[in-house]
């Protein structure tokens, strides 16, 4: 079962349906989102998830609206019944925008998550974090993304070929977001998964970085050795210091060593720095007999 069919699973069997208002607002979730058409006198909302629209249902019933019918037409599932009389909720041609007004903590949750099981969808959060929620009217996304806003959860909105959709991309949202619909479970699921995804990446930029600088190491000990080989050809490296000839020695000696490792191989040992002069002054002496 995917990550988004586990989360509906457990947001649709959530036990507060004895609590008529929740009932009532979680149900508006469900008529507002991009699933639900509405004609004539009837409404129709249409879904792939069986949890989905068993949740439907027993919303409708609990609303003692018992007049609907369920039906499956391939993958899909649906349910029809005539139009639900609340004066929250306006009936349009095809799309139904509800009355915006202000709202307690709990009905804010139960509608969010009323929205969520009528037309959200969550990617397997092992691949990417994405959570979005879709609607027929521009209008009602952008009056969810305020309610959002005040509940200090930032979605984003764009537009679809078939209506409009708020998102989140960020894993501290989206938690923010499972958390506040009561999808505990989920969380904790989601959490176990951002936990082992940033050490995979803190591993990899690790590994990354270091064979980088392996990298780095490789290619300044090449052009140190080149440098070294110009010296000798030019018939040049007697006549250098000491100091020179013998890192440029140990070089040749341990062409994969670190300067880290070659300073302390020195008969009078020395630091990064003091081998990088060196280096340095070689690899100057090579250029001007190139």
């Amino acid at each position: 079962m995917s990550f988004s069919s586990e989360l509906k699973e457990e947001l649709s069997k959530k036990n507060n349906l004895a609590n008529k208002e929740e009932v009532k607002w979680e149900l508006i979730g469900y008529l507002i989102s991009n699933n639900t058409t509405c004609y004539k006198t009837k409404i129709k909302y249409t879904t792939e998830n069986e949890y989905n629209i068993n949740r439907f249902s027993k919303l409708l019933s609990n609303v003692n609206q018992l007049d609907y019918q369920i039906g499956l037409t391939g993958k899909v599932y649906w349910i029809e019944c005539k139009k639900i009389d609340l004066p929250e909720i306006e009936y349009g041609e095809e799309s139904i925008s509800y009355q915006q007004k202000d709202l307690a903590e709990n009905l804010i949750k139960a509608f969010l998550r009323g929205i969520f099981l009528g037309s959200g969808s969550m990617n397997n959060p092992e691949k990417k974090y994405h959570l979005e929620l879709l609607f027929a009217k521009e209008e009602t996304a952008k009056q969810i993304q305020e309610l959002m806003q005040s509940v200090f959860i930032s979605f984003k909105w764009l537009e679809r070929k078939k209506g409009y959709a708020l998102y989140l991309k960020e894993g501290e949202e989206i938690s923010k977001f499972l958390a506040f619909v009561g999808a505990t479970q989920a969380v904790l699921k989601f959490e176990e998964i951002r936990v082992l995804r940033d050490m995979k990446n803190q591993v990899n930029r690790t590994v990354n970085c270091e064979t980088a600088n392996l990298n780095k190491t490789v290619e300044a000990a090449v052009k140190q050795l080149q440098a070294i080989q110009t010296l000798q050809k030019k018939g040049k490296w007697e006549n250098l210091p000491e100091n020179l000839k013998e890192i440029g020695k140990l070089r040749l000696e341990n062409p994969h060593a670190s300067l880290i490792e070659l300073g302390k191989m020195l008969k009078e040992p020395i630091g990064k720095s003091g081998v990088n002069h060196r280096m340095q002054t070689i690899l100057s002496l090579a250029s001007k007999e190139e």
